[in-house]
């Protein structure tokens, strides 16, 4: 089976000059990982027959985080906490233009719950849980990139904290918060 990750010709400049890796670096090292990452969403999402793969996610998310850069990345955690975000937008992005073009594009029932407190991973529709992040960001900004980064990124707690920055428990607390929140979003506070 053939690569298809985009070769370093046609990818673009070269990585930043600095202290830190370029997106080109971190992006091969990673690429594996993140597709795997990219399969899972793919396969939590609540509509069947999906037609975005992993291999198209991650490397629109490469791309984005390309045309962005321009930068050097100080750690391998706010790489993927970066591809996180984008690989969040590509396929809210993704699914909305599905939706527009399918007036509603047969929206199922939503069983978020389980797949965030980490019971189970059911079938998610990431355009209301993206909603629902921004919502969130409104009120706990930094509670809302956890759960960008844990869900969307596949990052434990040590990774999310050393990408923002702050202790694994600050992380503990603000995933907790998370879960608690979007849980009475989701049930409509019972």
């Amino acid at each position: 089976m053939e690569d298809s990750r985009p070769s370093a010709e046609r990818r673009g400049s070269p990585p930043a000059a600095g202290a830190g890796r370029g997106a080109d670096s971190l992006f091969d090292d990673l690429y594996a990982e993140l597709r795997a990452i990219a399969a899972a969403l793919l396969r939590a999402e609540w509509r069947r027959g999906h037609t975005l793969q992993s291999v198209d996610l991650v490397n629109e998310a490469y791309l984005r985080i390309d045309r962005a850069a321009g930068r050097a990345w100080t750690s391998e955690a706010e790489f993927r906490a970066a591809a996180a975000g984008v690989m969040r937008r590509v396929l809210c992005d993704h699914a909305r233009k599905r939706n527009r073009l399918k007036r509603g594009g047969g929206r199922g029932r939503l069983t978020l719950v389980d797949a965030l407190v980490g019971e189970r991973r059911e079938a998610i529709d990431v355009v209301v849980l993206d909603d629902l992040l921004d919502r969130l960001a409104a009120e706990d900004a930094r509670a809302a990139r956890v759960v960008e980064m844990r869900f969307f990124g596949g990052m434990n707690m040590d990774e999310v904290a050393q990408a923002l920055g702050v202790s694994k428990r600050t992380i503990e607390g603000d995933w907790t918060f998370a879960r608690s929140w979007l849980r009475s979003q989701l049930t409509g506070g019972a």
